[in-house]
């Protein structure tokens, strides 16, 4: 029975939101998080570290009692504490920390005090006044509460690209071990690489008598089998997720793909191009009456229609056709064309590893240079960097790179933006600096306009580089806050900035329609990890990911350049 690194993280998690709201010792608390943290980044199976016999203990900040806590998970697929902390708070508890500006204490208090304990609950509480009544809400947390609430869809979990990630490379790798069985495709919106997914369509060639679909139904991680058929079948897994697996023949696998990939506006674009042409394309190729002229591959199928092959990723409706039409697509971005990250935390503040540890691991990776951007005073809780601190660790970067071979290393920071739009640190002692990366870290609910100036501002210091994970969402656990982002981004072009795409797949900020549009608008984006260990350096994927479904190619991404190129460009209009 597979248990998922993202499914352990999701565990911790859940706990530890659990005893945050009972108000239970804040060490325990922050131990849970950092557990799920160090397990849901590392970039192999914990489960099978604990099949090869490691140590779990050797981890970062993982001790006995959380080791054993995580066989636990692996063995089971649940936890006991956990349990135990559920039967004690009611059930829909914990979903009330999905709403912005809740956190656990004042989920505490809205439940200790208005008896909220589900989001129909608060919903009622809020439309009555009785939520700003309480001590430390007021009314624009109320009415913020409202507008969000008015704001969300109901409907079928999605799951973030990660943690689909974990669970389709997991079946797939199951599926091509069964005897006759040959490509193993996962289609629709993972092929397409959107930041979340619903479902997973899985396409397989093999002959109608390879016990394919019995090997399905009897993987570990199904929780209930929907249908099974010769050809088709479909299960419900334990994270929630719907898998359905589909046989298909050769001569329609191209098709096929297409098709389970779509998305539906693309494939209804490309199907009406086919119909002007007297042809029909469906999941089982492109026919003329009832001559079958392509399908094989993917290829074939765009071709049947005088188009050119379409990147996946591209697969939208947004323009794609048109610009394949006149030949005009453009040529994505690879991770083979990243030369080095410029967005990484060390243990000098909130990451993990040294600065020599995380530069011998993007080494390994063959990039020729990263930057240090550990956090500034602003974030106290992370003992982010004063003025003379930084100076310091300047100079050991300094001779670092004395000694350090085959890589450079560049001083920056990641200084906050106030919020009237300065910066968290000195201006002397940022001109010490190869680049910065400048980011919002607080002050999220300012107005548009507020907001707005407040970036622009921020691009006026003559020491600004780089806007860090410019519209500062979570996926699913924050909002971008409230910005206009072609101001934003048109501010940025003229300054001579770039724009951060944050890889990291709980922000994969920008969005990919903000990329296109800087794309479009000229101006200069950069791809980074955000990473906190030395396994986050392999995120990068994420945010490539991203940058090819917001049309970035190679030359539209500022480190896919020589550190002497990218220093050009970084200072070349300012």
């Amino acid at each position: 029975m597979p248990v998922h690194n993202s499914q352990i993280a999701e565990i911790f998690n859940n706990l530890a939101d659990m005893l945050e709201i009972e108000g239970a010792n804040e060490f325990r608390v922050r131990a849970y998080r950092n557990a799920a943290r160090v397990v849901g980044d590392l970039p192999h199976p914990v489960s099978s570290m604990i099949e090869r016999g490691e140590k779990l203990t050797e981890l970062p900040g993982v001790g006995k009692d959380l080791a054993g806590k995580i066989e636990e998970i692996v063995k089971t697929g649940t936890l006991s504490l956990l349990k135990q902390e559920e039967s004690r708070l009611p059930p829909g508890l914990r979903q009330l920390m999905s709403v912005a500006g809740l956190g656990p204490k004042r989920v505490h208090a809205l439940h200790e005090q208005l008896g909220v304990a589900t989001i129909s609950d608060l919903r009622k509480a809020a439309l009555r006044g009785r939520v700003s009544a309480l001590r430390g809400f007021g009314k624009k947390t109320e009415q913020m509460i409202i507008e969000e609430l008015a704001g969300r869809k109901e409907g079928l979990k999605r799951f973030k690209l990660r943690a689909a990630e974990e669970i389709a490379d997991s079946l797939v790798v199951c599926l091509r071990k069964i005897d006759g069985v040959g490509r193993v495709e996962v289609a629709g919106s993972y092929r397409r690489k959107k930041e979340t997914v619903g479902d997973l369509d899985v396409l397989v060639t093999c002959p109608l008598t390879c016990p394919v679909m019995d090997g399905f139904v009897a993987y570990g991680d199904v929780l209930k089998v929907i249908s099974k058929g010769a050809t088709r079948s479909s299960a419900v897994f334990r994270s929630g997720i719907q898998v359905d697996v589909r046989v298909v023949p050769e001569e329609s696998y191209g098709a096929a793909l297409h098709y389970f990939t779509g998305s539906k506006a693309h494939n209804i674009a490309v199907r009406l191009r086919g119909v002007k042409k007297g042809l029909k394309i469906n999941e089982y190729g492109v026919f003329r009456g009832r001559q079958r002229v392509a399908g094989r591959t993917e290829e074939d199928v765009y071709a049947s229609v005088g188009l050119p092959y379409i990147q996946p990723e591209l697969r939208e409706n947004l323009g794609e056709i048109e610009a394949a039409e006149r030949n005009e697509l453009p040529d994505l971005i690879t991770e083979k064309d990243i030369r080095g990250d410029l967005h990484i935390h060390t243990k000098e503040t909130d990451g993990r590893h040294t600065i020599l540890e995380m530069a011998e691991a993007a080494r390994a990776l063959g990039y020729g240079y990263i930057a240090i951007t550990d956090h500034s005073k602003r974030i106290a809780m992370a003992h982010g960097f004063d003025e003379e601190r930084l100076a310091k660790r300047n100079e050991e970067i300094d001779r670092l790179n004395e000694s350090f071979k085959g890589m450079l290393l560049l001083k920056s920071i990641e200084v906050d933006i106030l919020e009237d739009g300065s910066l968290d640190l000195a201006d002397w002692a940022l001109k010490g600096l190869d680049l910065t990366v400048c980011s919002v870290h607080s002050k999220f609910n300012l107005s548009r306009e507020k907001q707005t100036e407040r970036l622009i501002r921020a691009m006026d210091n003559p020491y600004f580089s780089i806007l860090g994970h410019p519209s500062g969402r979570l996926i699913d656990e924050r909002k971008p806050y409230d910005v206009d982002m072609e101001r934003v981004i048109e501010a940025a072009r003229q300054r001579g900035c770039a724009l951060e795409l944050n890889a990291h797949p709980d922000r994969l900020d920008l969005a990919d329609i903000d990329c296109k549009m800087a794309r479009d608008m000229g101006a200069k984006i950069v791809i980074s990890t955000d990473a906190h260990s030395r396994a986050d350096l392999t995120l990068m994927r994420f945010g490539v990911a991203q940058a090819r479904r917001g049309w970035l190619g190679p030359d539209d991404v500022l480190n896919t350049k020589t550190w002497p190129e990218l220093k050009r460009a970084l200072k070349g209009d300012r």
